[in-house]
């Protein structure tokens, strides 16, 4: 006799989720990506426009999360959603493009705003 399946409502079931409904199709289409340009030029026209089209949709996702953000951060004020972009792009600017210090600084701004901010 074979044991009964565990239950699918367990502790671990939202990391299963999160692996079969967010990871793996993403990881297809990036494995199938690195498959098809192998033989691209990285200066055609083609990676201009894609390149060009993935600038446009982040922008257009940071622009909606400053403006009109979701969740917890509209309890941010927009001067202080403002001023963590602004910090943002700052530190990209000088700090060669890193990313990871950029993402950082902006959220510092946003959590210092909101402490200093927040109205009980």
């Amino acid at each position: 006799m074979t044991p009964p399946l565990p239950a699918l409502d367990g502790p671990l079931w939202p990391y299963l989720a999160l692996l079969l409904f967010a990871a793996l199709p993403t990881e297809i289409w990036r494995w199938l990506a690195v498959v098809f340009a192998r033989g691209l030029d990285p200066d055609s026209p083609l990676l201009d426009w894609v390149r060009a089209v993935a600038t446009a949709l982040l922008a257009g996702i940071v622009a909606k999360l400053v403006v009109s953000p979701p969740g917890v951060l509209a309890a941010a004020p927009l001067a202080v959603r403002i001023a963590a972009l602004a910090a943002s792009v700052a530190v990209m600017a000088l700090s060669r493009r890193r990313m990871m210090l950029a993402v950082l600084a902006g959220e510092a701004v946003v959590i210092a705003g909101v402490w200093l901010f927040a109205t009980v």
